[in-house]
Order: structure tokens, then sequence, then C-alpha cells
């Protein structure tokens, strides 16, 4: 593997059927999220009426490689009661599911007996992994690529059994 990464925007960009990405995090406090969280917790909502006000560039990006044919799926590994960061990923998750995103949601207590790699993770056309590496209070430790088959294949077992089990987002329901 090269020893420089590609953003994430080049790795999707090279996509030509799927890009999945499995969260395991009950909390994230990457830079990008600190200020919308924040902002969520101080009241503010995305307006489903104003697609112009939501998370730029990130829903653009989405929208472009789903209009190229990619599936993007995303399932998130949630322990319940959830929390607060949890509640405020949901109630925007509508913006991803608008840009074309698949999400669902998978109680912890459900996924006990599936074998889930140690990071969180994006798999590219079922050949790529980026890991997601992080600190303990969530904060971002870096990215690492793998095209290691045993890997790979890990984390395509584990995204598929989280998938099927999961709930989809319309249909996960939680105290807001």
């Amino acid at each position: 593997m090269p020893s420089s990464i590609p953003t994430f925007a080049e790795l999707i960009a090279g996509c030509t059927h799927s890009a999945v990405h499995l969260e395991m995090r009950d909390a994230y406090s990457v830079d990008n999220e600190r200020q919308r969280f924040e902002a969520w917790r101080q009241g503010f909502r995305h307006d489903p009426a104003d697609r112009a006000s939501w998370w730029r560039p990130w829903l653009d990006l989405i929208q472009e490689t789903v209009a190229r044919g990619v599936v993007v799926r995303r399932a998130r590994v949630v322990s319940e009661p959830v929390s607060e960061y949890i509640r405020f990923e949901h109630s925007g998750t509508f913006t991803n599911v608008a840009a074309g995103e698949q999400v669902r949601w998978l109680p912890r207590r459900r996924a006990s007996d599936i074998a889930l790699p140690g990071n969180d993770f994006w798999l590219f056309d079922g050949r790529l992994i980026r890991w997601n590496h992080f600190t303990g209070d969530g904060g971002s430790a870096g990215q690492e690529l793998s095209d290691d088959p045993a890997a790979v294949k890990l984390c395509a077992a584990a995204f598929d059994e989280v998938w099927a089990r999961a709930v989809p987002h319309e249909q996960y329901e939680i105290d807001q």
C-alpha cells in the first residue's frame, strides 16, 4: 500500500459499485462534528425543506456517488439506551438518506455474537478498507488503508451480518 493515504473523496471517486461504512462508537469528537453537535445540543435541528443548509460538501459527494451507480450503506452499532451523541446523529440522518445513503441501526446487544473488527471502517468495492482510528474520547487518531484479503473478508462478513440484523433508519426509533 502507498505510504500516503488518499482523501476520502479520492477513495470514493474510485468506487465502481459499493461503499460500506461500519460505525461502532457511541460518541465521536472529531473536529467537523463538534460544532454541529454543540449546535444540536442548543436546539438546532435541520429543516427538511432547506436542503441547501444541510451538511456540505459531504452530502453532495454522496449524492454524486450514488448517481454514478455506487451503493452507499452505513450501519451503526449502538448501545441502548442511546447516548446523547447517538440521538444527535439519529436526528440528522434523514439528510444522509436524502442524499442516497442507506442507513441502518443495530442495538449492540444484538451484535454480541458477530465477529466485529476492532475499528470503524469503510470498505470500498469489497476490496479496500479505510480503517478509522479514534482516541478514547472519540477524537480522530488517523486512518489506515488495507487490502489484506483476511481483513477484507472479516470486514465484509461483519458488515453483512450487521446489515442483515439492523433496523432501517426510517424504522429505528429512539427517545428524542
